[in-house]
């Protein structure tokens, strides 16, 4: 196979069909199957932070009970119960990953890695790397394509790494792409291919199930994007080797790293992940083992595996939780652990996303993710699930429950003050409780605070002890003000999912602007209106109104927050004043694995591929 341009390249190679039935959810399914790529105890590390959340989440609604039981408990008191130990037991869990999370790296021992070798020689099959885009700027995604391509071919993947333009986009931007896919296609090093399909059917999932069909029998692996993914050469190289070494091995997750941050929202938020993210990620890792997750992009696929697991049905019944299943990425892992693929994440570097510039578009990709992620709520019940896979389905569903739970434990409390006086919140949530709670919240930033400082070229790459130190507590002054607007926009999302409205798919918005706050007043009525009503509790007991006074401030706060961070201008400044840094993308770590109960040999005899 030669990487030489050619003149006139193809729009496509020639079609090599592979069979994508679909899946049968509750009927003859198969049953899940062992892997050998499963890391050692597994099972005991689940039921150790399975147990550490519940000692904790019990002692600490055990103590909330006895003092709301002094007189007895009436139906307010129980209905606070019900809202507190659920949401207690929530960040308990975040807690206790990140705290597992925290402890791995600062050790330096990663979260149970093995290095393999990962040459582009040790390739021996053909890998497609699949780049789905859906009226997207034509510009950045064939600038990223390029990137791309010769950054694969600077190492050495270009003999067996090919890469597909997959078009959703509509006649207009696809005259578009296909001009400059000519444009790229005769200058790339690699063979870059290009595909526009005129029905937008089952959006993503849809669309690379029809490269499946049509082309996966030459692919031993395709590696997903989105239109907004970069990652290197070295990244793709090495996780195509570990998918040589390791034939049970169905997909390889990456954590992608935010790019191209502009806005202040997108460098705070890139800070946040870069600070913080390691720990949770590591956390993640350590339990999830060859049952991780899938987040549908940034990561690399069996094909085969991909196209005999997770042929998606549509689910009963009219949007928003019927139809098309939106969040697909998910289900897709525990299909294809469930046939007895192994399913990891990997902590590399070398793969990267763009995030939305401001909290308005954020919130429009997050209802888009809630209405995906509450339908798997019932998927629960799929035959032949892997347990592993469905806590990970309860997990994704749960987070988009929190926000209206938060609500509706706040107007609990108040009631409660309203029918008891002055004093039922203190009553409520005794100190030590409260000090907990302060724990689990900040306790994951002050672990990834140590973290970055407890090494040196670490410190240095975020900017030095002083760019940390004045970074975080203005980090988690944002994050408190934006954490109660995202409870409002949340539970107002969730009450038009459960009237009907669908969220739909447009394109997602990626180019920075600046929201004035005139702009955003109208959609903020509920919010400013919460504050309003929130700050009146003052005339029912001043204690209660000061506890709550961090959520007045974020809702009265809200359009100016969403304004302000939405500036590129002040996004550079933050910069320059030496807020927000981060670590510059770098050389390429090696990608890592789980250690295995078998090694490479023995996964080749094996090999379903």
């Amino acid at each position: 196979m030669s990487a030489t341009p050619l003149p006139n390249p193809p729009m496509l190679p020639a079609e090599a069909p592979i069979a994508m039935p679909v899946q049968d959810l509750y009927g003859n399914s198969p049953s899940a199957r062992d892997v050998l790529t499963s890391p050692h105890g597994m099972l005991v590390k689940r039921l150790l932070l399975l147990a550490l959340t519940g000692v904790i989440g019990l002692a600490a609604s055990s103590t909330v009970r006895m003092e709301l039981s002094r007189d007895g408990l009436d139906w307010g008191e129980v209905a606070l119960l019900v809202f507190f130990v659920p949401l207690f037991c929530w960040i308990t869990f975040g807690f206790v990953s990140s705290s597992i999370g925290f402890f791995k790296l600062i050790t330096g021992e990663h979260p149970g890695f093995t290095v393999l070798p990962s040459p582009a020689s040790s390739l021996r099959h053909r890998i497609a790397v699949l780049m789905p885009v859906y009226n997207e700027s034509v510009e950045e995604v064939f600038a990223r394509a390029r990137a791309m391509a010769n950054s694969i071919a600077a190492s050495g993947g270009a003999p067996w790494i090919d890469f597909f333009i997959l078009s959703d986009s509509n006649p207009f931007h696809g005259k578009r792409e296909e001009a400059a896919w000519r444009e790229l296609a005769a200058e790339a090093p690699i063979s870059v291919y290009y595909r526009r399909r005129e029905n937008n059917v089952a959006r993503k999932p849809g669309n690379i199930a029809e490269w499946i069909r049509r082309f996966g029998a030459s692919y031993e692996c395709m590696l997903i994007l989105d239109a907004d993914s970069i990652m290197s050469g070295d990244a793709i190289v090495g996780m195509a080797s570990i998918m040589e070494e390791r034939p049970t091995i169905g997909l390889l997750q990456t954590v992608p790293m935010i790019a191209n941050a502009r806005t202040l929202f997108q460098r705070w938020m890139q800070f946040a992940s870069e600070a913080y993210g390691p720990i949770a990620s590591a956390g993640l890792l350590w339990w999830s083992g060859s049952e991780a997750n899938f987040w549908g992009h940034n990561a690399i696929v069996r094909t085969r595996a991909f196209a005999e697991s997770c042929g998606l049905p549509e689910l009963p019944g009219k949007a928003p939780f019927g139809g098309h299943i939106l969040s697909h990425d998910m289900l897709e892992s525990a299909l294809l652990r469930r046939r007895g693929w192994a399913v990891h994440m990997v902590m590399i570097g070398g793969s990267y996303e763009e995030f939305p510039p401001n909290i308005v578009d954020l919130a429009i990709r997050d209802r888009r993710w809630m209405q995906g992620n509450l339908q798997h709520l019932q998927l629960l019940g799929s035959f032949g699930l892997h347990w592993a896979s469905r806590l990970h389905l309860l997990i994704g569903a749960s987070a988009y429950l929190t926000s209206p739970g938060w609500l509706l434990l706040i107007l609990t409390m108040i009631g409660q003050v309203a029918t008891h006086g002055s004093g039922g919140f203190i009553t409520l949530a005794p100190p030590s409780v409260l000090a907990l709670t302060v724990l689990l919240l900040f306790g994951p930033k002050l672990m990834g605070t140590i973290w970055m400082l407890a090494d040196r070229d670490r410190r240095r790459s975020f900017g030095g002890t002083g760019a940390i130190l004045r970074s975080v507590p203005l980090d988690i002054i944002f994050g408190m003000l934006l954490a109660p607007i995202t409870m409002v926009t949340q539970t107002k999302a969730l009450l038009g999912l459960l009237l009907g409205i669908s969220a739909g798919w447009n394109t997602q918005a990626r180019d920075a602007r600046r929201i004035t706050v005139r702009e955003v007043l109208p959609d903020l009525r509920e919010h400013l209106l919460l504050g309003a009503a929130l700050a009146t509790t003052a005339f029912l007991d001043t204690a209660t109104m000061l506890w709550l006074s961090p959520i007045i401030a974020g809702l009265f706060m809200s359009p100016w927050l969403i304004s302000l961070t939405s500036s590129e201008a002040l996004g550079a400044r933050a910069t320059a004043a030496r807020f927000f840094r981060v670590p510059e993308p770098g050389i390429i770590e090696t990608p890592h694995l789980p250690d295995s109960d078998g090694d490479a040999q023995q996964s080749q005899k094996t090999d379903r591929a």
